[in-house]
């Protein structure tokens, strides 16, 4: 077990110190918990799948900028524990690749070097707000978005030239500038501008490729969702010739991954540029039988005429509402595949099922975020009285 050297002061990690055997073991426990209170007896448990690699998974950070304590030197990393307004350099991480430490040291060496502000959250002052770095896992390719206010000006050629120096085992494919003036404490887009090559990453998972943009929802830790995605679908019978409907589908991961199957699959997804990403990458695919809806699962649902074979469930932590639960039951469907990132919402949603004549046949776990209180899991839904 190798301990962080950030674990005292940075709030990211949660089970930090803990031997990862026993990580598995508290989440474990939790998902099991979780059913017995809410009387769902799945017919098999399978158990959970620790993660392919426990160090430098994440694909995507969004660190901030400022200072650990007031009036002290620039910082640039993750909040402190329980210190909203002070922010820890987290130049050694270990979930992420080691090419992010690299960068955030450069990036934070090249704003002291210029006597560059960070924007301060209470008076809205400063210019600095925040550095993303994304990575293909399977590719390689990094893509590096500074943010900033409009309060200074940024020295482009200089910060371009830094980063473009730097000895990474990955290859930098864009350089962003983000203008944010928003007082909200988020990364959001006045204006983006491209420093240096383009606006996205390529990534691969099963065999598809994905661009993913500045601003694009993706699976953080990919080498584990693919595994995830596979399983998953081979939980389903066959599926040749079928319809589905994918709900929730984010940038149409998965639904790329059974359409290469089924005879036609639609997409709902809620934000529209996951959406938009979403129909871009199907097209980049070559697959012409996915077509994604923007909207709310509900409302897009029950103004659709068409009526599934299969269902596909991915939703956010907050779980589906009942309004969508009941929707999804009146079709009837023989099969659910219900995907989640949150066992606490998970465990009454498939009480909700079972009670309306779903039995839930198999559920997995799958450790996507080592060190971290996250889990997901897996389930299959089959109807009790099929076809009736």
């Amino acid at each position: 077990m190798d301990i962080c050297l950030h674990s005292a002061g940075c709030g990211g990690c949660t089970f930090q110190g803990k031997y990862y055997s026993e990580q598995l073991k508290i989440k474990e426990a939790e998902l099991l918990d979780l059913l017995e209170k809410n009387n769902v007896k799945p017919l098999e448990y399978l158990g959970i799948n620790p993660a392919p690699d426990v160090y430098g998974y994440r694909n995507k950070m969004e660190y901030t900028f400022g200072n650990e304590i007031k009036d002290g030197p620039l910082t640039l990393g993750m909040h402190k524990k329980r210190h909203f307004m002070s922010i820890v350099t987290v130049d050694n991480c270990q979930i992420v690749p080691e090419d992010f430490n690299i960068i955030l040291s450069a990036v934070l060496d090249f704003a002291k070097m210029e006597k560059l502000s960070f924007y301060n959250k209470k008076n809205h002052k400063g210019f600095l707000r925040n550095l993303v770095v994304r990575k293909g896992i399977n590719t390689g390719e990094l893509l590096i978005n500074i943010v900033t206010s409009t309060q200074m000006d940024l020295d482009r050629e200089k910060f371009v030239d830094i980063l473009m120096r730097l000895e990474l085992e990955g290859n930098i494919v864009g350089i962003l500038h983000t203008y944010n003036d928003g007082l909200a404490d988020a990364v959001n887009c006045d204006r983006l501008d491209i420093l240096y090559g383009r606006d996205y990453y390529v990534e691969k998972i099963s065999n598809l490729d994905f661009k993913v943009s500045a601003f694009s929802f993706f699976q953080t830790n990919v080498k584990a969702v693919d595994i995830l995605y596979n399983r998953a679908v081979a939980m389903l019978d066959d599926i040749e010739g079928k319809t589905i409907f994918d709900l929730y589908c984010g940038t149409g991961t998965i639904s790329q991954i059974v359409a290469q199957k089924a005879k036609k699959v639609t997409g709902i997804e809620i934000v529209r540029e996951a959406v938009d990403s979403a129909t871009e990458n199907a097209k980049l695919n070559g697959i012409h039988n996915c077509k994604f809806i923007c909207g709310d699962v509900f409302e897009v649902l029950d103004s659709m005429h068409e009526v599934p074979e299969v269902l596909i469930v991915d939703p956010p932590r907050a779980g589906i509402t009942p309004k969508a639960m009941d929707k999804l039951i009146s079709y009837g469907v023989n099969q659910i595949l219900y995907i989640s990132c949150n066992p606490k919402t998970l465990a009454p949603n498939l009480r909700y099922f079972e009670y309306y004549g779903y039995k839930v046949e198999k559920i997995e776990g799958y450790d996507n975020f080592p060190m971290t209180k996250h889990l997901e899991t897996v389930c299959l839904l089959s109807k009790v009285n099929p076809n009736k």
